[in-house]
């Protein structure tokens, strides 16, 4: 049985090895903010971290994990104000919502690498599909989170 960090918090896991990490979060983990989309690493709504990289969890086998240190969307921040929560709500970013633990997470790992990126930095790391379309909302987001982390 393995034992995971999930959100700080050691777990035992109860599953087979190559069972996506998606599945284990939500179905034995119960932690549901992680959400399935395609199912072939497509889209990004699975999106958590390890070791503060972004991985599209529905692809990503339980066995892959390792040592490493998962953070999903309800281990980020417990009462929401990490900056990029707070610029999402700031700017009152999502429509349906369903993308937007994956959008987030994808966000963080993204200033965590470049705290002031342009533009093109976010273009090129956000390849997370909103099928709503808020794309220019979710760039102003990242701007603002990057300036709310500056202080």
């Amino acid at each position: 049985m393995p034992t995971l960090s999930v959100n700080g918090l050691a777990m035992d896991v109860q599953a087979e090895d190559d069972m996506p990490l998606l599945w284990v979060l939500r179905d034995v983990l119960n932690l549901t903010g992680t959400k399935y989309g395609c199912g072939i690493a497509a889209c990004g709504a699975c999106t958590v971290l390890i070791d503060g990289q972004p991985v599209r969890s529905c692809s990503y086998p339980l066995s892959g994990v390792g040592e490493g240190r998962i953070v999903t969307i309800e281990g980020l921040s417990p009462d929401t104000t990490h900056v990029v929560q707070r610029a999402w709500a700031e700017l009152d970013v999502p429509q349906c919502g369903y993308c937007q633990s994956g959008q987030i997470l994808a966000a963080v790992a993204l200033l965590n690498e470049t705290p002031e990126p342009t533009d093109a930095d976010i273009d090129a790391a956000m390849t997370n599909i909103c099928r709503c379309g808020t794309y220019p909302a979710i760039r102003a987001a990242i701007h603002r989170a990057a300036e709310l982390a500056k202080g």
